[in-house]
């Protein structure tokens, strides 16, 4: 027994096996997942705290020299309303260093990070300098009081 099957562009497809309308099947597909209702294609939700670890994460690769020695790794708070996040991020820098082009790049590199991997639009990135450590400090820190 052969089987021929036609469709159209709407998604309808018709096959056809023989026998007059008892071998005739309608199955309806969706030929474009634009047609399919949001409803019906479910949602993927991030939570904020799986942004904030890629936030954290592109800030810690964004830094020149990485975090200083005996500096804590940056870390992140976020706030996500639908497919906008706002970041906040916590750094701790060498000094001397050019600490305004440091933060730029923290702030490039977290929302093109956040955008690719979570697919969220940052309209805005926080980079709040905590800590600045020089030579200097290191040095006291090692030394008893």
């Amino acid at each position: 027994m052969a089987a021929i099957a036609t469709g159209t562009a709407t998604g309808t497809v018709t096959v056809t096996t023989g026998g007059g309308d008892r071998g005739m099947t309608t199955v309806h597909t969706a030929a474009d997942p634009d047609d399919v209702t949001p409803g019906r294609r479910g949602s993927t939700t991030i939570a904020d705290r799986v942004v904030a670890k890629i936030a954290a994460q592109a800030a810690r690769e964004a830094l020149f020299h990485g975090v200083p020695e005996g500096g804590d790794a940056p870390h992140a708070v976020v706030t996500v309303h639908k497919n906008h996040a706002r970041v906040r991020i916590g750094v701790e820098l060498d000094y001397p260093s050019d600490i305004g082009a440091q933060c730029g790049a923290v702030r490039l590199r977290v929302a093109e990070r956040v955008n690719h991997l979570a697919g969220m639009t940052v309209p805005e990135v926080r980079v709040h300098v905590e800590r600045l450590h020089s030579a200097a400090s290191r040095e006291a820190a090692g030394r008893p009081r």
